[in-house]
């Protein structure tokens, strides 16, 4: 069965005192367009979880945020508690010497003054990133799961509407014996309003009249048309992944040939049931574009 392309997984679970939870959606796009958030000590491995994403959801935009909660946290920042004291001792000295009352914002000014508060590197341990790497999976998995619903739902919409295809198509056949009748008749009529006037060679004039119905006529473009559908059909109930690209070139090869019927029909009934078809192709071009 075909997949859509969009969907959302969520998953979590937990290593030591931190809970871990990880949320991935995605939409339809012609390539992997991956966008990933994560813990500044996760930057690391970064271009590891795209390759991860990469390959378990194949294509689509995919937007992955990962969270992780750290319940017994140390202090994410390291201060340096001598070179800070050596500041202020400056800045009071300095302070003096102008002849500058002491400043009340002392501190906020030392805080910014260069090496004195640093960022603590946080390491992550290979054990703790295989825990979070099996909830990203986890997450994938849901999220694939719910893609097979939606294209089931789609499958079920394009079979109904490949079938309307069908049933309009062999509704033609109503109206093609009596089209020729009537293009006949109606080319009949206008060279006998000139026969007194011209000389006409029946015989000549036979032969052009096949060529020209012969060339109206859309017995071809109806069987391709009818093993287009038959190959969507088949194509569509295959058990493989990634038939969205091959959908919709046969969709494409599908619109042609009823463009084709169109074009040929010279007939108001054709090209309602003409009109009709290109409807249910339209919509399922739409879809088309949703489908991995």
């Amino acid at each position: 069965m075909i997949k859509s392309m969009t969907g959302f997984g969520k998953a979590s679970g937990t290593y030591g005192d931190k809970e871990i939870s990880v949320e991935i959606k995605t939409l339809n796009s012609k390539q992997a367009d991956i966008t990933v958030r994560l813990p500044n000590a996760y930057s690391q491995k970064e271009i590891d979880i795209r390759s991860l994403l990469s390959k378990r959801l194949r294509r689509g935009k995919i937007y992955c945020q990962i969270n992780i909660e750290n319940h017994n946290a140390e202090l994410p920042v390291a201060i340096n508690t001598d070179l800070a004291l050596r500041y202020i001792e400056e800045l009071q000295t300095i302070e003096k010497q102008a002849g500058i009352s002491h400043s009340s914002d002392l501190i906020a000014v030392v805080s910014r003054m260069p090496d004195v508060i640093a960022n603590k590197a946080e390491e992550v341990s290979d054990e703790e990133y295989e825990v979070v790497k099996s909830i990203i999976e986890k997450a994938a998995a849901a999220l694939d799961l719910f893609r097979s619903g939606e294209g089931e739902l789609l499958a079920k919409d394009f079979a109904f509407r490949i079938n309307k295809i069908l049933e309009l198509m062999d509704s033609i056949k109503a109206f093609e014996d009596a089209r020729i009748v009537k293009i006949r008749e109606r080319l009949e009529t206008e060279m006998m309003r000139y026969s007194e006037k011209l000389k006409v060679d029946e015989n000549r004039f036979e032969q052009e009249l096949i060529f020209y119905l012969e060339k109206l006529d859309i017995t071809e473009e109806k069987i391709r048309l009818r093993k287009h559908c038959d190959y969507f059909l088949q194509t569509l109930n295959e058990n493989t992944e990634e038939k969205g690209k091959k959908l919709g070139f046969v969709i494409q090869e599908m619109g042609r040939e009823i463009n084709t019927i169109g074009s040929k029909a010279n007939d108001a009934g054709i090209q309602k049931l003409v009109v009709q078809m290109k409807d249910e192709a339209e919509k399922i071009k739409e879809q088309m574009m949703n489908i991995l």
